[in-house]
């Protein structure tokens, strides 16, 4: 009979454990100031980070949201999502400095690779797009139209 309780209570401890380990890698939460209509800092374990301006419980205003993976945006926000001007890096070292909608890249910015490759010019929904010089790492260049990330012979529109 002891052998059975001791069991059953072993079970329960482990699950138990087991709830709050996981929980522990889900909090989400405001750490600190005021994260509904303020200045604040809003954190997502396992996740990332937004220090910043809020409105309504979204990051809307300026702000840094920094990703466990090495990812950085510091610009400004709307309604949760990069919109307006800002400086979004990756872990390996990319980076784009312009505008954003809705979380994409648009408008007249310049993306540079890890290599030291940079384009200059218009982005649309996240993809070079419109009037830009694509330049690589060695100094060459070329300007041209472009359309979805990619550069459209000479007397295309």
């Amino acid at each position: 009979m002891k052998v059975k309780y001791y069991t059953l209570l072993s079970k329960i401890i482990l699950q138990i454990l087991i709830c709050l380990y996981a929980t522990a890698f889900l909090y989400a939460g405001c750490i600190e100031g005021n994260c509904f209509n303020g200045q604040g800092t809003y954190t997502w374990t396992g996740a990332g980070k937004y220090i910043g301006q809020f409105k309504d419980g979204k990051m809307h205003g300026q702000g840094t949201k920094t990703w466990v993976d090495g990812r950085k945006y510091t610009g400004e926000f709307k309604d949760d999502k990069m919109h307006g001007q800002g400086t979004y890096t990756w872990a390996n070292g990319a980076q784009y400095i312009g505008p954003f909608k809705d979380g994409k890249k648009n408008g007249q910015g310049t993306y540079t690779w890890a290599d030291g490759a940079q384009y200059i010019g218009q982005f649309k929904d996240d993809k070079m797009h419109g009037q830009g010089t694509y330049m690589w790492a060695n100094g060459r260049q070329t300007a041209g139209q472009w359309k979805d990330d990619e550069m459209l012979p000479k007397g295309s529109k």
